[in-house]
């Protein structure tokens, strides 16, 4: 699974952003081949020289969907929008999503 990662610093939070984030979802949530999303209001930063106040999550099946929904109509206006209501300062990663339950990694543990 993939996922394009959106982090938003505290510097682009505002009026702009609180009133256009509706339309970026209308848009977002349009794209091809979403699975699903996430949004993340971090609550404390305990390291790192780059603050980041939001963060929101689009999956997709692999990275070709993920291109392709980037590139869709949707996925342009979204792009378009975020530019405009964080007046750029943002940061746009592309990352591989992996994740396992507890349970199941505990069967590697070995005991102390």
């Amino acid at each position: 699974m993939y996922k394009l990662i959106i982090l938003i610093p505290p510097v682009a939070e505002g009026l702009a952003l609180d009133e256009g984030w509706p339309e970026f979802l209308h848009n977002a949530e349009r794209m091809p081949g979403l699975l699903r999303e996430a949004s993340i209001r971090v609550t404390a930063q305990l390291f790192g020289d780059h603050p980041v106040s939001t963060l929101h999550e689009l999956f997709f099946a692999d990275q070709t969907a993920l291109q392709a929904a980037m590139s869709s109509p949707e996925g342009l206006a979204a792009g378009q929008i975020l530019q405009q209501i964080t007046r750029g300062q943002m940061t746009l990663l592309i990352a591989e999503h992996r994740e396992d339950e507890a349970e199941n990694l505990r069967q590697y543990r070995q005991d102390e």
